[in-house]
């Protein structure tokens, strides 16, 4: 499989507007993280899951309002914590002491766009409740199961290098996240523009005194999109063409992190299913009505990296699973 720059043809879609649309808004909040706002753009036109991997302070949270702000998402935010339950997330059923029946509580879940933060700080339990949802797309309270809201998408924010209070996500969630990227510091000179923006902001004035603007006060005005634009783009990523050979691709790598020898846990037949429906998603923003080869080799560490494991004598060598993952598109390219 050779790698190939993105060719030049066009993809000659209206509703391409909406991805320079939502761009361009969150642009306006948020300095830099392209390649952030690219992933989080796939998620959006897929419906599928992603997770965020970064120290605090480098604009996760941030990213996503502005995101479900941008496209008018109904939007939960739900900070994880030791002592949560999976109630709090769900919902629960109530009993209404005015007519001794049950009513259905419905929780933060039943939303658009779910942003998790801090997902590894609950329980596993708690993780637990939410592998029905962001598979099956629906939650069971009780007895009774109810269709989330279309779309639906988690969001979540974990810290990779504070491990106090911690809990270590499963595979099985890990395997339900389409993407899980891993944010980077600014550069200088985007630094320095957050700096900029921040000397501009001002005070927010109430009529009991005042407090120093911040970013999220920045997210202002109408979307910039509607649910229906979503839609309309969601199909269009439909229609971007797949062929056999990439296809082929994508079988010929998932498998290769089975067979490794320094891979204890390969990847499941679902990273192929991302592999292909991220591709598409990444054509589209760039403007494609077709995937290449080069769609895969970006995707690939997002896709493969979470969703491995390596074997402890690999660990115990120091190897390091971006390096293994590095073999692998060696082999494949």
């Amino acid at each position: 499989m050779v790698r190939q720059d993105n060719p030049s043809r066009a993809m000659t879609n209206p509703n391409q507007s909406f991805v320079k649309a939502v761009r361009d808004r969150v642009a306006e909040v948020v300095v830099g993280q392209d390649t952030v706002v690219e992933r989080m753009m796939i998620a959006l036109l897929t419906g599928g899951h992603l997770l965020l991997l970064g120290v605090p302070g480098i604009a996760k949270t941030l990213l996503v309002n502005a995101i479900a702000k941008a496209v008018a998402l109904q939007f939960s935010r739900v900070q994880f914590t030791i002592d949560m339950l999976p109630s709090d997330i769900l919902g629960s059923e109530i009993l209404d002491q005015s007519t001794s029946q049950f009513r259905t509580h419905k929780g933060p879940v039943f939303t658009n766009l779910l942003l998790a933060d801090e997902i590894n700080r609950a329980a596993p339990k708690v993780q637990s409740a939410l592998l029905e949802a962001m598979q099956e797309r629906k939650v069971t309270i009780g007895n009774t199961s109810y269709p989330l809201p279309v779309p639906f998408l988690v969001i979540a924010t974990q810290n990779p290098i504070e491990q106090s209070g911690t809990f270590e996500l499963p595979e099985a969630q890990l395997d339900r996240f389409m993407l899980c990227h891993r944010l980077t510091y600014p550069t200088s000179t985007q630094e320095e523009e957050v700096l900029r923006r921040q000397l501009k902001m001002g005070l927010k004035r109430t009529e009991a005194g005042a407090v120093a603007k911040t970013a999220f006060d920045m997210i202002v005005g109408e979307p910039v999109c509607r649910v229906s634009d979503l839609v309309s783009a969601m199909e269009a990523v439909q229609k971007v063409h797949v062929s056999d050979v990439f296809m082929k691709h994508c079988v010929e790598f998932v498998r290769l992190t089975r067979n490794h020898p320094a891979i204890e846990l390969g990847c499941s037949p679902r990273a192929g299913l991302a592999i292909v429906q991220a591709a598409r998603a990444r054509a589209y923003v760039f403007e494609r009505d077709f995937v290449v080869p080069e769609d895969l080799f970006e995707l690939a560490e997002d896709v493969v990296l979470h969703r491995v494991r390596l074997t402890y004598e690999a660990l115990a060598e120091g190897r390091q699973p971006a390096s293994v993952l590095e073999e692998l598109l060696k082999t494949l390219g």
